[in-house]
């Protein structure tokens, strides 16, 4: 049987396993998600390691909630967006289906907010050894909050069209060459203007310049000039 530990590991692979294939869900949603559960289980060890601090039990109970929800949240959030590609492939309501995609990345945005305010409670008041899993776990949560935030409003405009694009189907924007188009100017700085040099010219227009400018020629024009 395996141990807690060695469950908790195949959780964790088989999540990013899922975020790094091809299929349209899990994706930024869900690893907003497992941030803010990675955040909030920071706090729950500097608050376990801050008994000198009268409210670090309530603030590791607190942090415990979060963390909880927030595993939850990873798997809501790619219910919600599966639900809501099968609405628009199948024509349903997708007004209705649309509303769990806004209303769970906000839930995470609200999570990871309220990870971020205990997370500076724990800073100033906590074991000071271990102020910076504190810091660390308000910076995650964050960021966390941001993509939570950015989701919100890109589901809240997003069409079918847009959501087929997202799934890998039809709709997607043709790609376009990295060299297609004019130069850039990092491009340029790269590689240089792309101006004409002195040697584009003419071979008989540089062996005429050449011969008319050597020295032993104009001193020979000179010696035949002084007969």
């Amino acid at each position: 049987m395996s141990s807690p530990e060695t469950r908790a590991r195949a959780r964790l692979g088989h999540l990013l396993s899922e975020i790094a294939s091809n299929a349209p869900a899990p994706a930024s949603g869900s690893a907003a998600a497992a941030v803010v559960a990675t955040a909030a289980a920071l706090l729950q060890k500097v608050a376990l390691r801050s008994p000198a601090w009268p409210e670090a039990a309530a603030a590791h109970s607190r942090a415990e909630a979060l963390r909880l929800r927030a595993e939850e949240l990873i798997e809501l959030d790619s219910l919600a967006f599966l639900a809501f590609l099968e609405a628009v492939r199948s024509g349903g309501d997708v007004e209705a289906a649309r509303r769990p995609t806004i209303d769970v990345p906000t839930e995470i945005a609200r999570s990871a907010a309220e990870v971020v305010r205990l997370a500076h409670d724990l800073e100033s008041k906590g074991n000071p050894n271990l102020r910076a899993d504190a810091t660390a776990a308000a910076i995650l949560a964050e960021a966390a909050a941001r993509t939570a935030e950015m989701l919100v409003r890109v589901n809240e405009s997003a069409g079918p069209r847009a959501a087929r694009v997202r799934a890998g189907g039809p709709g997607r924007a043709p790609g376009r060459s990295r060299d297609s188009g004019p130069p850039s100017r990092s491009r340029i700085a790269r590689e240089g203007p792309s101006t004409r040099s002195a040697d584009s010219r003419p071979a008989s227009s540089r062996s005429r310049s050449a011969s008319a400018g050597s020295p032993s020629t104009r001193r020979a024009r000179r010696r035949g000039g002084s007969r």
